[in-house]
């Protein structure tokens, strides 16, 4: 297996050739990204919200299917973040607005419903512009330079 230092920096495609070979575990993987966005993260501030918890029971699930031959494609076992703009069931979807801080939505978007059948694994939810409008912009800071910001997508 893979040393979970260096997964974090797996392509999606390499991390997918290593889930489908099972060389690498998706729940070694999940937890790995889980690992770094705890390390990082309060730097950064690029989460809303993290579904640790929710994310390692669909990796386990996922390990599962791919042990006994149920392999989805590609994206199975794949760590993923969305903007917290898609509708998420049960998980607060802001829109990066007050008007919004308190929206739970009873449904998933067809963007979450179709990732969540290719088999990705939801970490959590990502700031964005308020609407994505691009005029207010949350305190994300770039990854690359802590001193700048990503610049909104």
């Amino acid at each position: 297996m893979s040393s979970t230092t260096e997964l974090h920096n797996l392509s999606i495609a390499e991390a997918a050739r290593q889930l489908a070979s099972r060389d690498l575990s998706p729940v070694e993987l999940t937890q790995a990204c889980l690992a770094r966005i705890d390390a990082v993260e309060p730097r950064v501030k690029a989460f809303v919200t993290v579904v640790a918890e929710q994310a390692l029971a669909a990796a386990r699930q996922a390990e599962t299917e791919i042990q006994q031959g149920t392999y989805r494609g590609p994206l199975h076992g794949i760590p993923i973040a969305l903007k917290d703009l898609y509708d998420t069931q049960g998980i607060a979807t802001t829109s990066s607005s007050r008007q919004r801080e308190h929206h739970v939505p009873t449904s998933d978007s067809t963007v979450t419903t179709r990732l969540a059948e290719a088999g990705t694994i939801l970490l959590g939810k990502v700031t964005t512009h308020e609407f994505a409008y691009g005029v207010v912009t949350p305190p994300t800071s770039n990854p690359w330079n802590l001193d700048c910001i990503p610049g909104g997508s």
